[in-house]
């Protein structure tokens, strides 16, 4: 039952007969009282029900049980002012009970209710009538009815009530009706704002905060705010802010006044009225934990617009934040780091958090029990190092890295995501970045990437892709494993979430173990895609796909048919011919575990011999016996250990780039370069073969017999003697690179491969215009050495026939 704020002392009347008392046992007999036609007895059943049910919520069970609630709903429509004030009286005490609110609900008393809610009628049936509906407003679908039969008015106007029990009953009914966002704006358009500051006035707290819960609800609407510039609202505000007798309600006041400050006109009429330094004070003033909070929070809430964190800087807002991030208190703290995120955005305030060593107590917050906090201190942290280098610095002088990868593990999504973010903001420095992988930060990503929260993935593939712009991180993530996670996060149909998938995929594929890690797991499969889709599609998608296949050149060539003068090969480079449509092309590893078998040979690349570390006489003596003991144990652990597979080394192709490398690089004309390295690559290969001839030139034989001999279908390219367009233009362009003659290698149909040279068009036609190189083929099997300029029907005689 709601408490009266006020004691009744009405006099007597002659017309009230004297109340007729109660017994548990007597009851009954009272109750079926109420269905009498006389109106003395009607009156005293009534007073003497609200008598017994005042007295707990025990009897009002009893009186449900016997039935009193049914007729109690109808005498409250009694045409007698003293039977229907005294029905009230007695429904309005029981409402309070939850078995007879469900009834109430059931026999449809709510209109019955809020149409005795009228100025003519009586003071204690708007008492009782409002309190009957307090109590049923807290259901969410007598809410509904209370709006739907135009309650919310005649409530409005009962707050101007001279009875305090009505004003408190119909403000807390209220209260409890803007819970749902339309009586929040019928609130505004009924003109309910200035009688609700009007209450704030009251000598009752309980009516003063009940008014305050209401406008801390109703002020989160725009127009309601401009309402309540309108009508003095933060004069009214600041004059009950100002009073140290209303200090336990200035948490509510704080809430009302946050809300309001999210308006730049609201901001302006504070600072002009004084309010801001008052709202100041309550941050400097050591008081209440809950005051100081919500005046932080207020503070948050202003410092959302730029114009408002300049004026907050002139006011040193700054130094007062710092100050409170070393007071105890969860909620204080959390408040705080939220607010120096805000300033944060201000680049002078960025400087004075530093200056004030407000970085090193914010970090200090990552290590707290709170998560709430945690999360608080990592987003501060976030928006202080945003674009702001020395901050970053600053984290990591006060050994905050070390804390942020160990919230990477945390179970809040949000402390998680604003660690990363800080992480990203860090690595641009390398010493940064070197200390924070240190800390296992590649590992500590691996649970981030598997998150369901997308905000949180999005700040994790950020973070990798920062982290992995050198070796050091991109072998920490392989070595943890994190690579799985990031291709499959290709499949997520957030859009931010691929699209930073693409660029980390993008970074990560800077080095070949990497990209064709990634390969294996699927990710080239998964950018193609991407990238054959019109609304997948992104330009972080294409640069990754591109990437992958510039550190993969075998995959490259395969997929592509063509490596430009800029794609170098190495040794492990080869060529597993052109893919079909939805073929995985295997790595040479894969490749040599297969048997032999007919189909076109892999021609492989490797002048790299085996390393051997050389000994001194002295030390193979010293060393000798040595050997002898370790020699078994070295025997039974290779029959346990598998060694590795490796590429084997291409002798004969190495002696070659060391002949290319003695009789081209000396010549100084790139046309000659071209010209000689063809013919040494024709001579190697079997020499020069007349178009007419080619069929007596017998290569697949030479390449079979090379199969069976070697017992792998992987042939090294230095072995052929016998070689067609395809071998002699791959030979071409691999030793082109070793020796740093510039060509590309271009695969076209049956087995037709050639290589293009840009040669210098002769003398420019006008002093200081530099003529266009002009692209040429190079002859390799019918006249080695010649240069057949692209697009004449020699050239394509050569690339056809």
């Amino acid at each position: 039952m709601g408490k009266k704020v006020k004691k009744e002392s009405e006099p007597p009347s002659k017309d009230v007969f004297d109340p007729l008392p109660i017994e548990s046992k007597k009851a009954a007999t009272v109750v079926l009282m109420l269905n009498s036609p006389e109106e003395e007895v009607l009156v005293k059943a009534c007073e003497a029900i609200h008598k017994f049910a005042e007295k707990g919520d025990e009897n009002r069970s009893s009186l449900l049980g016997l039935g009193a609630v049914e007729p109690l709903s109808h005498l409250i429509s009694h045409e007698d002012k003293l039977v229907r004030r005294n029905a009230f009286m007695a429904l309005g005490v029981m409402a309070a009970n939850s078995d007879v609110k469900r009834l109430l609900k059931k026999l449809d008393a709510i209109p019955s209710i809020i149409g005795k809610l009228s100025p003519e009628e009586d003071v204690v049936v708007h008492e009782f009538a409002t309190l009957c509906l307090a109590s049923l407003s807290v259901d969410f679908s007598c809410k509904v009815q209370i709006s739907d039969q135009e309650g919310l008015e005649p409530l409005i106007q009962l707050l101007s009530s001279p009875d305090p029990d009505v004003k408190k009953n119909s403000v807390e009914t209220i209260c409890n009706l803007v819970q749902d966002l339309p009586s929040r704006v019928a609130v505004r358009e009924l003109n309910g704002v200035p009688p609700l500051l009007e209450l704030l006035r009251s000598e009752f707290p309980v009516i003063q905060q009940l008014s305050l819960r209401t406008l801390v609800i109703v002020t989160t609407d725009t127009d309601t705010r401009a309402t309540f510039r309108e009508e003095q609202g933060f004069d009214r505000l600041l004059e009950f802010l100002c009073n140290k007798e209303f200090s336990d309600l200035h948490v509510e006041a704080l809430q009302v006044l946050s809300n309001c400050l999210e308006d730049r006109d609201s901001l302006q009429l504070i600072h002009e009225t004084g309010g801001l330094q008052r709202l100041l004070q309550f941050i400097t003033t050591p008081t209440l934990l809950d005051i100081q909070t919500n005046a932080v929070k207020a503070i948050y809430r202003v410092a959302q617009s730029s114009e408002n964190r300049k004026l907050l800087h002139e006011q040193d807002i700054e130094r007062s934040l710092v100050e409170l991030l070393s007071l105890e208190g969860d909620s204080l703290r959390t408040a705080t780091c939220q607010a120096v995120a805000a300033m944060s955005l201000h680049l002078a305030s960025k400087d004075a958090f530093r200056d004030l060593d407000g970085i090193r107590a914010v970090v200090q917050l990552l290590g707290s029990e709170g998560g709430e906090v945690r999360e608080a201190a990592a987003q501060a942290l976030s928006s202080l190092t945003s674009s702001n280098q020395l901050n970053a610095y600053a984290v990591y002088e006060a050994e905050g890295d070390e804390g942020l990868v160990q919230q990477l593990h945390d179970v809040i999504p949000g402390a998680v995501a604003h660690a990363a973010a800080v992480l990203t903001n860090m690595a641009e420095q390398e010493v940064l970045r070197c200390s924070i992988l240190s800390h296992g930060a590649m590992a500590a990503l691996l649970e981030p990437l598997k998150s369901a929260d997308t905000h949180t993935l999005v700040r994790a593939t950020q973070a990798l892709a920062a982290l992995a712009c050198d070796a050091e991180g991109r072998a920490d993530l392989r070595n943890a494993g994190g690579l799985v996670p990031l291709v499959q996060l290709l499949q997520s149909n957030h859009k931010e979430v691929r699209r930073n998938a693409c660029w980390a995929i993008s970074v990560c594929a800077n080095d070949e173990p990497t990209a064709v890690e990634m390969c294996k797991l699927g990710a080239l499969d998964l950018l193609q895609e991407i990238n054959s889709s019109a609304n997948r599609r992104n330009k972080f998608s294409e640069i990754a796909l591109q990437r992958l296949l510039d550190s993969n050149l075998s995959l490259k060539y395969s997929l592509t048919n063509t490596l430009a003068p800029t794609d170098i090969t190495m040794d492990g480079f080869y060529d597993p011919g052109k893919a079909r449509s939805g073929q995985r092309v295997l790595t040479l590893e894969d490749l040599s575990k297969q048997p032999v078998n007919q189909r076109r040979p892999v021609i492989a690349i490797n002048a790299k011999p085996l390393d051997t570390k050389g000994k001194s006489k002295g030390r193979k003596e010293d060393e000798k016996l040595r050997d002898e003991d370790e020699s078994k144990a070295q025997q039974e652990v290779a029959t346990v250990t598998e060694k590795p597979w490796m590429l084997p080394y291409d002798a004969a192709f190495h002696a070659l780039v060391t002949e290319a490398t003695k009789t081209i690089l000396p010549l100084h004309a790139e046309s000659e370069q071209y010209s000689a390295l063809a013919r040494l690559v024709s001579e190697v290969m079997g020499g020069a073969v007349e178009v007419d001839r080619q069929h007596d030139f017998l290569w697949e034989l030479h390449l079979s017999e090379l199969r069976y001999e070697l017992q792998s279908n992987i042939i090294p390219i230095g072995q052929i003697r016998k070689g067609t367009y395809y071998h002699r233009a791959l030979l071409y362009k691999v030793l082109a690179d070793r020796i740093g003659v510039s060509c590309s290698l271009v695969r076209g149909e049956y087995n037709r491969v050639w290589n293009e040279v840009l040669l210098s068009a002769g003398t420019p036609h006008y002093p200081g215009c530099q003529p266009q190189p002009r692209a040429h083929l190079v002859d390799l099997i019918h006249q080695p050495g010649r240069l057949l300029r692209a697009n004449t029907p020699q050239a394509i005689q050569y690339q056809t026939i």
